[in-house]
């Protein structure tokens, strides 16, 4: 009996899932099998929370808090001067060598 081609090959094409299926099942009996990758878990210690319920802070610390805050300002103040100063150097320098040239 003779077939035509075309029956050959849907015949060859039906069988290819098969084989696929053949191959994996060999392939994965004697595949080497890998490491499952574990996870490592880190206990951290829980964060403490301390809530404040209406302290009061004695007069000594408030004058203490305020005299650090006077300080800090004057502070901030010299540095805004020095920084002025300094900008008014660079753009005499600027002016000479301008001049010079």
């Amino acid at each position: 009996m003779a077939y035509s081609e075309t029956r050959i090959i849907v015949g060859g094409l039906a069988h290819v899932p098969v084989l696929i299926f053949i191959a994996n099942f060999i392939k994965g009996k004697f595949a080497i099998k890998t490491e499952e990758v574990k996870d490592t878990v880190v206990n951290e210690e829980p964060v403490k929370i301390i809530e404040v319920k209406d302290t009061v802070v004695k007069e000594g610390k408030s004058e203490a808090i305020k005299e650090l805050s006077n300080k800090l300002d004057s502070i901030e103040q010299k540095a805004d001067e020095v920084y002025e100063k300094v900008k008014k150097k660079k753009k005499d320098k600027k002016k000479k060598k301008k001049k010079i040239e």
